[in-house]
C-alpha cells in the first residue's frame, strides 16, 4: 500500500513524503500517518479510524481517564480533541491551558490508554458551545465579519492557531505523540464558499507547526462550498451512509472514505422534547461503515455536560440545555447500557490485527442527598457593581462583558400609561418600575415591549437582561448580547427615545461578583431576582444529580464551581453534580433565580431527569399553534412539485418577491402518506445567497410532533439538517395539506428558497406544494 500521490502533493507536508525519506526523519518521529490511495495508513499498514467525540471541557478533569477507558472498551481506537477557543482565551491575549483546559494532558492520557487523537482546533467549532467556540471579545469590533478574511478575524485566528501549535504541536504523531490528523475550520461549507479563506486557515495551521494530514468536514449538502484539493475531505451525517459517501465521492473521487461526525443521538434545547436516537438505525449505519472499510467519528461517544455558562444556542435562537447527554453510548454521568454494549459487540467484529477489547471500568458511585434548604438571599438589584454611565444603552460586549446579566437603569418622567419598546434584546429582559416587575421580554418570540402603568411621580426603570449562550451556528454567530438599538417610550400622542442618562451595571456572574454579595436571612414575602445560598454535609463525596424542579430560571454554583443553568420548563430538571467537585463535610450551594422558586429546597437524586417538559411554566413564550393562518383570496405565488429523493432542492422565483412572511403549503407526499417533514428550509436573496435567520420566528404551523420525538417546527429553520420538522404521528395523524409559516421580522426581498428533505428512507418527503409571500397572513391569538 502507498500514499495517494495526488493527496500527498496537495498536502505538501513532511508527514506525506515517500516512505524512503523516513531515514532522514527526526529521531523523535515514532510513527507515520498517511492518506493512502484507498485507505488510511499508519506506519504503512491499513488503519480504519474508529473514533468517538469526547470533549474534555465537558468532562471533569478528574474523570478524563475513566471516560477514555470507556471509549477504548467500546471498541474505539481514536478520540477527537475539540478545542474551544473561548475556553482557552476568554480574555484577549491571556491563554489558559491549565485544569479543565489542559488539552495536552487530555491527549497524553488518551495515548496512555492506547487511543489515537484527532485534533479539531478551530478557530470555529460549533458543538453547541457558546458562540461555537469563538471568543466573545471578537464582537467588540462593530463591523467584524467572523469566519471570513476580515483582517481582525484573521489576525486573531492566526495568533490562536500559533498558540495551539506551541502547546499541542509536540504531541503530533510525527513527534511521538498521539495526534494523527488536524481539522481546518469546521463545516465551513454550510457557512460560506470562500476557498481562499479555507486556504489561509490551512496555511495558518501549517505555519503553526502542524506537519500531519489536514482535513475539512462538511454536511452532505455543503461539500462543494469552499472545497480545496489540498485538504482531505470527510462528510458529516446522522444516517444513510451510502448516500453520504456517494456525495463525498462526487467531490473527492479517490482516497479513503470517512465520516467526520456520525450522530447516534442529538442535543436538547430548553422547552423542546428530550432527544433519543434510534439505536437500531444507528447500529445498522455503523455496521455499514465498518463493513465498507470506512473510517468515522461517533458524535458523541460521550456527550458530558456544558458546565457553567458554556452552553450555546441553536439558531434563530433556541438556547441549549447544560446537559449534553446526547443519548450517546456513554451517558452524561459516564454510565453504560444497551447502546454501549451493542456498539462494543459490533466493533469486536471489525478489530484490526493485534487489537483486542479491554474491559470497561467500573461506574462512578452515585449517592442521594436528603432535601436541604437554601436559607440566605442576596437581591440582585441590591447587589449591583459600580455603574457605567452612558447616554443610551448598548450591547454587553461594548461594556467589556460577554456572559451573565446586565442591569440597564434610567429614570422615567411623570406620564400616562405607555408602552416600553426596544428594537431588540438578546436574550431575555425583566422590566421593573421602582423595583416592581411589570413585564418580560423574550427573544424567542421577538417580544420586545411591555406595558407600563401611569406614573404620578418619577420612577426608576430597571431592565435586567439575561444572556444565554451566543448562537453557535450560521451567520447568526454575530450574536451580541444585551440591548440593541433604541429604547422608546410609546404614549398615546407621542413616541420618544429614552436617552441622556443611563447607568449600566454588568453582572458577569463570576467569582468576584459572588464574593461581594451581601447575604441576609431569606424572607418568603420578598420577590424579585435573587441569589440564594445554602448547603449540605456529606460523609462521602460521590456523583449525584441536583433536583431543580422547585426552582425557576438561572444558574447554579457548588463549592465555587459554576455548575449549570437551570430552567423549570425542561426537558432537563436536574443538574449533574460530579462527586469530584464535592467534598466530605460541608458543601456550599448558590443559586441565581431570576423568576423565583416555589420552594427554596434542593436534593441530590440517584438518577437524572432529562425528559420532563413543563410548558405551562414558560413565562413568556407563545406556542406556534395558537395563531391563525388567513390566506383569504391570496393567489399562490408558486405552485410546483419537489423531486423525489434526499437531495436539497433550490427553487428560484421568476422574479423576486417581497414580504415579511413566507408560507409553504405542503399538499401531498411522495409516498402517499399523511406526514410532512422538512430537515431545513432556507430562503435565498435575489443573488442566491442564504438570508440570515437572526430575526426569524415560526409564526404558524398546523401540526408538529412533540410526543414521539422532537418534530418542532423550529427545527426547519435552525440550520441543522440532522433534525427536522415533522407533522404529528404519535397520537394523531392529521392529513394534508400541512402549512408552515416563517415570519422574517421585516419586509425582505426573496429570490427563492432551498428545501432539504429529511435524510434516509423515511416518510414525510413533500411532493406537491404552494408558496405564498406577503405580510399579515398570520394573526396572533389574543
Amino acid at each position: 500500500m502507498k500514499a495517494h500521490p495526488i493527496l500527498a502533493l496537495a498536502f505538501g507536508l513532511a508527514a506525506l513524503q515517500p516512505l524512503a525519506s523516513l531515514a532522514q526523519a527526526p529521531a523523535a518521529a515514532k510513527h507515520r500517518f498517511e492518506i493512502g490511495e484507498t485507505e488510511l495508513l499508519l506506519d504503512g499498514k491499513r488503519m480504519q479510524i474508529r473514533c468517538g467525540e469526547l470533549h474534555f471541557a465537558r468532562v471533569p478533569k478528574e474523570y478524563w481517564r475513566h471516560r477514555l477507558q470507556l471509549c477504548k472498551a467500546m471498541g474505539l481506537n481514536t478520540v477527537c480533541a475539540y478545542l474551544f477557543w473561548n475556553l482557552h482565551e476568554f480574555e484577549k491575549g491571556k491563554y489558559n491551558w491549565e485544569g479543565q483546559a489542559d488539552a495536552a494532558e487530555f491527549c497524553r492520557l488518551a495515548q496512555e490508554e492506547g487511543l489515537w487523537v484527532i485534533l479539531r482546533p478551530g478557530p470555529y467549532a460549533c458543538a453547541e458551545w457558546d458562540g461555537g467556540g469563538l471568543p466573545w471579545w471578537l464582537l467588540k469590533k462593530p463591523d467584524i465579519a467572523l469566519r471570513s478574511q476580515d483582517p481582525d478575524f484573521m489576525a486573531a485566528s492566526k495568533a490562536w492557531l500559533a498558540e495551539v501549535g506551541r502547546v499541542l504541536g509536540p504531541l503530533q504523531v510525527t513527534k511521538g505523540g498521539p495526534i494523527l490528523m488536524a481539522q481546518v475550520e469546521n463545516e465551513y461549507g454550510f457557512y460560506g464558499k470562500d476557498a481562499e479563506y479555507m486556504g489561509r486557515m490551512r496555511q495558518a495551521t501549517i505555519d503553526a507547526g502542524f506537519d500531519i494530514p489536514l482535513f475539512a468536514c462538511n454536511p452532505t449538502g455543503s461539500l462543494w462550498n469552499g472545497k480545496r484539493d489540498d485538504l482531505f475531505n470527510v462528510v458529516n451525517f446522522g444516517s444513510d451512509p451510502a448516500t453520504g459517501f456517494k456525495k463525498l465521492r462526487e467531490v473527492q473521487p479517490k482516497g479513503p472514505l470517512m465520516c467526520g461526525e456520525f450522530y447516534p443521538g442529538w442535543f436538547d434545547t430548553w422547552g423542546a422534547p428530550h432527544h433519543l436516537g434510534k439505536t437500531e438505525t444507528y447500529l445498522a449505519d455503523l455496521d455499514y461503515m465498518l463493513n465498507a472499510g470506512a473510517s468515522f467519528s461517533i458524535y458523541m461517544a460521550h456527550g458530558g455536560t456544558s458546565f457553567g455558562l458554556w452552553a450555546g444556542a441553536d439558531r434563530p435562537f433556541k438556547p441549549d440545555t447544560s446537559s449534553y447527554d446526547y443519548d450517546a453510548p456513554i451517558s452524561e454521568a459516564g454510565w453504560i447500557g444497551d447502546k454501549f454494549e451493542r456498539t462494543r459487540q459490533l466493533m469486536s467484529r471489525y478489530l484490526l490485527p493485534g487489537e483486542k477489547l479491554s474491559d470497561p471500568p467500573a461506574p462512578k458511585p452515585v449517592i442521594e442527598i436528603p432535601a436541604f434548604q437554601l436559607t440566605e438571599t442576596a437581591a440582585v438589584l441590591a447587589n449591583l457593581p459600580e455603574a457605567i454611565k452612558d447616554s443610551a444603552p448598548r450591547h454587553m460586549e461594548a461594556y467589556d462583558q460577554g456572559h451573565g446579566c446586565t442591569v440597564y437603569r434610567t429614570t422615567l418622567p411623570v406620564g400616562p400609561a405607555a408602552k416600553l419598546q426596544l428594537d431588540q434584546v438578546h436574550d431575555f429582559a425583566w422590566v421593573y418600575l421602582d423595583g416592581k416587575e411589570v413585564g418580560v421580554m423574550d427573544r424567542r418570540s421577538r417580544r420586545f415591549h411591555v406595558n407600563l402603568p401611569e406614573r404620578k411621580e418619577e420612577a426608576r426603570l430597571d431592565i435586567l437582561v439575561e444572556a444565554m449562550g451566543h448562537v453557535n451556528f450560521g451567520v447568526e454567530i454575530h450574536d451580541r448580547k444585551g440591548i440593541h438599538g433604541k429604547v422608546q417610550l410609546v404614549e398615546a400622542a407621542k413616541t420618544s427615545e429614552l436617552k441622556g442618562a443611563w447607568e449600566i451595571f454588568p453582572l458577569k456572574l463570576d467569582a468576584p461578583l459572588l464574593a461581594g454579595l451581601k447575604w441576609k436571612p431569606a424572607d418568603k414575602d420578598e420577590s424579585g431576582p435573587r441569589f440564594w445560598r445554602g448547603g449540605f454535609t456529606l460523609a462521602k463525596a460521590e456523583d449525584t444529580f441536583l433536583d431543580m424542579r422547585s426552582w425557576g430560571k438561572g444558574v447554579i454554583w457548588v463549592n465555587g464551581h459554576c455548575l449549570a443553568r437551570h430552567w423549570n420548563i425542561g426537558p432537563t430538571q436536574t443538574a449533574y453534580m460530579p462527586g469530584a467537585w464535592l467534598k466530605e463535610g460541608k458543601n456550599e450551594v448558590i443559586v441565581l433565580d431570576l423568576t423565583g422558586p416555589t420552594e427554596a429546597t434542593m436534593a441530590g437524586l440517584s438518577k437524572p431527569i432529562l425528559d420532563e417538559l413543563r410548558p405551562e411554566l414558560d413565562f413568556a413564550r407563545k406556542g406556534t399553534k395558537k395563531s391563525t393562518l388567513e390566506l383569504g383570496d391570496h393567489v399562490a405565488d408558486l405552485s410546483a412539485s419537489f423531486s423525489a429523493g434526499a437531495d436539497a432542492q433550490d427553487v428560484k422565483f421568476a422574479t423576486p418577491l417581497e414580504g415579511s412572511q413566507f408560507v409553504l403549503e405542503a399538499l401531498s407526499a411522495h409516498d402517499g402518506k399523511p406526514y410532512a417533514a422538512i430537515a431545513e428550509l432556507d430562503l435565498l436573496d435575489p443573488a442566491g445567497n442564504s438570508i440570515s435567520h437572526a430575526s426569524w420566528t415560526i409564526a404558524y404551523v398546523d401540526s408538529e410532533e412533540l410526543v414521539g420525538e422532537d418534530g418542532s417546527a423550529s427545527n426547519a429553520i435552525n440550520g441543522q439538517t440532522a433534525d427536522f420538522w415533522h407533522s404529528e404521528w404519535k397520537t394523531v395523524q392529521p392529513g394534508y395539506p400541512h402549512r408552515l409559516v416563517i415570519d422574517l421580522g421585516a419586509k425582505t426581498a426573496i429570490g427563492g428558497f432551498r428545501y432539504t428533505p429529511r435524510a434516509g428512507n423515511n416518510p414525510g418527503r413533500i411532493k406537491d406544494y404552494r408558496v405564498h409571500v406577503g405580510s399579515g397572513f398570520v394573526k396572533e391569538a389574543k
